[in-house]
């Protein structure tokens, strides 16, 4: 993935943490057809990336992103018979479905606004850090359309709870950042001249740990919630077991008995 050249979005690698950001700043990054698209193919692609092993999505121009775009999707919609709108919706759904599924740990680092489709990225990320200036909205009832999108109604009240989602898919109304550290959907806030280094601090911090467990702790987090009880132990065990496997289980044992830290390599 080093060497990816995207179209629609800026993209490049510190380390082994790759860096993703929307690239229309005039417009606060808006999303089209075409953008929606190559996200959800690069995300899909992760999967097999041997060389990353986070992600950060950064803001471009004091703004994370403004959902999709007026002119070159909410436009054309409007026009769309529902055949091709319901393809449309399942593309989206399908980008949200890339990042869950990438294996890679994601972090989201937002100011200005992230509405819409942006909201959705923040919130399809594993990890979210904001500056006191972010303002996120689910705003798709200002539209004229329902809070379901691309997850919303299941991920969303899974970060903040049941009545706080539901206020927000209702109302579209905008989350402060002060609202959105304190109900838990941002892990902390940052300066806006810090966000950047505390999102890559954050990333590194995780590319240093064990990677492959990593990927087994995003599947789990991301597939217990349709489990009983009994199944998410019995489906931790066996993951677990895995990791027990990996040279990077064997590694911090001997270094915990030479008394060093141990260095991951993940394998």
């Amino acid at each position: 993935m080093a060497g990816l050249e995207p179209k629609h979005f800026l993209w490049r690698m510190e380390g082994r943490v790759a860096i993703i950001q929307l690239n229309r700043p005039d417009r606060k990054n808006p999303l089209t057809f075409d953008s929606y698209a190559e996200l959800r193919d690069t995300f899909r692609s992760l999967a097999y990336a041997e060389d990353v092993d986070a992600v950060v999505l950064l803001p471009n121009g004091g703004n994370f992103c403004s959902g999709g775009d007026v002119h070159d999707i909410i436009g054309p919609l409007v026009k769309m018979d529902m055949k091709e709108l319901l393809s449309f919706t399942r593309m989206t759904g399908d980008l949200v479905k890339a990042m869950l599924n990438c294996g890679k740990p994601i972090i989201s680092a937002v100011d200005g606004v992230a509405v819409g489709a942006g909201a959705i990225l923040a919130m399809a990320s594993d990890l979210r850090i904001a500056t006191p200036a972010a303002k996120t909205a689910f705003l798709f009832t200002r539209v004229g359309l329902a809070g379901c999108d691309m997850g919303a109604c299941a991920i969303l009240p899974r970060i903040i709870g049941q009545g706080r989602a539901a206020e927000l898919l209702y109302t579209g109304r905008t989350m402060s950042a002060e609202e959105g550290e304190r109900w838990g959907f941002y892990n902390r806030l940052a300066p806006a001249e810090e966000l950047e280094a505390e999102a890559l601090a954050l990333a590194g911090r995780i590319v240093s740990g064990p990677t492959f467990a990593h990927g087994i702790t995003k599947t789990q987090l991301n597939q217990e919630w349709s489990m009983s009880l009994e199944q998410a132990i019995e489906a931790e065990a066996q993951a677990q077991a895995i990791c027990m496997q990996t040279r990077d289980f064997e590694r911090a044992y001997n270094a915990f008995v030479a008394k060093e830290k141990p260095v991951f390599e993940g394998n």
